[in-house]
């Protein structure tokens, strides 16, 4: 698996909680980017449901991203 940030072991379980949920939340978007394209013979997607599952990925990816942030400022603070 490639790494996100440079490979080391994460120091805390909050980092791999993040890191798990920005990588799940990632897979997810990818997804459901695909069912909206779906291939020619196959049925239309609900474009509205597809549409609430992106945002919902991207809220979990930005979440996620902020839990980052604020668990490496603290480190880098100390």
């Amino acid at each position: 698996a490639a790494c996100v940030f440079p490979c080391q072991k994460p120091r805390s379980e909050l980092v791999r909680t993040s890191l798990r949920l920005l990588t799940s939340s990632a897979y997810r978007l990818q997804s459901e980017c695909r069912k909206a394209l779906p291939a020619e013979p196959s049925p239309a997607p609900d474009i509205q449901l597809v549409t609430q599952q992106v945002i919902q990925c991207a809220y979990d990816i930005a979440k996620a991203a902020k839990q980052l942030v604020t668990i490496t400022t603290k480190e880098n603070n100390n």
